[in-house]
């Protein structure tokens, strides 16, 4: 049987770049939807970001292909140049040839068997977090959540409470370092130097959420030799050694505590941000999920680790929440040797942009892409191509090491806000992304607590 010849692939170059900005403009307003609709124009798409010019891989295909080899499209350019400040070189910024090791330090924080403990954080969490919501409250939800995110994130990864002040100092210094990120990356060298304003507050917000991080490990230490520490990953980074036999540095330990604050924060909160704005809009959405909570806890229990078996809904709510609103705007990648992308050859040192959002509504992949629709994920209609081309979590080898963990927080999290309350939308929501923050938002969303 003759076989298929293999796939061809279309390249071109995205209109509309301006003087120096390149398509800065478009990229930093936060839009997915900018993103998602490169692929109109082809499978790879050239754009500028001021000076360089990259490779946006808007096929499922190409950019798994991508994914699939981190050795050849290794971690760098402008978005972690930028990254290494905040993040250093931990397990999300480090390069391949640290990977490995890093990987195998980090996963077994994230093991199933481990899982279960950490649901019974977020219950508890969750618990104090809304303790005092009565019907007419209005909430601010990605703030809240993004609490609710950090303090669970130090229960389960630290076996730490971290207290009111550390928390608002960390949020706070998240919010002008993360925010400042996208900035940073396209200004010149010598302007990042210069003591301007917001400079200087992306330097004092730097210094300060390393001094926190600091902090965060001193309490450990001090618990640890007070009454004994759990096993959480901390303690196994504090435990860890390399293959000959040396501790792992302070700095080591530095970067892997602030990456996973990073990584396990901001994306959370966006996502249930994005997931309560959704279903307040598609009633259908909506009343499935109010059916499989009242017959998944009919005693009106919050949910827990045992429950989530039963909680397929919401689940499929929070999968396409991620699709439609993937919270990593964009990444970079540099090529490591010259390659061959889309029938074109590029050398050695090219910059991609790496997105989840350009492909995550390609027609290719999805009917009605645009729609809202998490019955497009039960098993009887999830498709091959659908699944190839949902990378929130990203792919390969540097698939998040969190997923799962990150998944489970957001559906046991979902599920007790839904069981409990109805959150409507106030009229005041500015949907619109919020600019040059590190993580896909909406810039304003007010929820007013009601019966459920």
């Amino acid at each position: 049987m003759p076989q298929s010849p293999p796939p061809t692939y279309t390249a071109a170059v995205a209109p509309g770049a301006l003087p120096l900005l390149g398509h800065g403009h478009r990229l930093l307003r936060g839009s997915a939807e900018y993103l998602s609709s490169l692929h109109a124009h082809g499978d790879l798409v050239a754009v500028r970001l001021g000076p360089t010019t990259a490779q946006v891989p808007c096929h499922p295909d190409l950019l798994n292909q991508v994914l699939a080899d981190h050795r050849l499209f290794d971690k760098g350019g402008v978005f972690y140049d930028r990254a290494r400040d905040v993040a250093g070189n931990g397990l999300v910024t480090c390069p391949y040839r640290d990977h490995r090791r890093q990987r195998r330090l980090v996963q077994p924080a994230f093991r199933r068997s481990q899982l279960q403990r950490y649901s019974q954080a977020v219950q508890a969490e969750i618990a104090s977090a809304t303790d005092d919501w009565r019907p007419g409250r209005v909430i601010d939800a990605f703030p809240t959540f993004y609490g609710l995110a950090l303090r669970t994130l130090g229960r389960t990864l630290y076996s730490t409470t971290i207290d009111a002040k550390l928390a608002r100092d960390v949020e706070q210094a998240f919010d002008t370092v993360l925010n400042g990120l996208f900035r940073q990356m396209f200004l010149p060298a010598p302007v990042r130097r210069l003591p301007l304003p917001g400079n200087l507050r992306y330097r004092r917000s730097l210094a300060c959420l390393h001094d926190a991080t600091r902090q965060l490990i001193a309490a450990h230490r001090d618990a640890a030799e007070a009454a004994g520490a759990e096993p959480d990953l901390l303690a196994a980074l504090l435990a860890a050694r390399d293959e000959d036999g040396a501790r792992l540095s302070d700095t080591e330990v530095h970067d892997q505590v602030i990456t996973l604050l990073a990584a396990g924060t901001e994306t959370v909160a966006a996502t249930l941000t994005w997931a309560l704005w959704r279903l307040s809009r598609h009633s259908a959405a909506a009343e499935q999920v109010r059916a499989e909570l009242a017959a998944a806890l009919p005693d009106g229990r919050a949910p827990g680790w045992a429950d989530l078996p039963r909680l397929g809904v919401v689940d499929r709510v929070v999968t396409e929440t991620l699709r439609l609103h993937p919270p990593g705007r964009l990444f970079t990648r540099v090529t490591t040797a010259p390659t061959a992308l889309a029938g074109r050859t590029f050398p050695a040192g090219t910059t991609l942009v790496v997105s989840p959002a350009a492909v995550s509504r390609h027609p290719a992949a999805y009917v009605a892409p645009a729609l809202f629709d998490p019955d497009r994920w039960r098993p009887e209609r999830l498709t091959p191509a659908a699944r190839q081309a949902f990378l929130a979590f990203g792919n390969g080898a540097r698939k998040c090491a969190g997923d799962l963990f990150a998944r489970t927080e957001c559906v046991l999290a979902l599920a007790t806000l839904l069981s409990r309350h109805r959150l409507v939308p106030e009229p005041d929501a500015d949907l619109r992304p919020v600019p040059l923050a590190t993580v896909l938002r909406p810039r304003r969303l007010h929820l007013r607590v009601a019966a459920p």
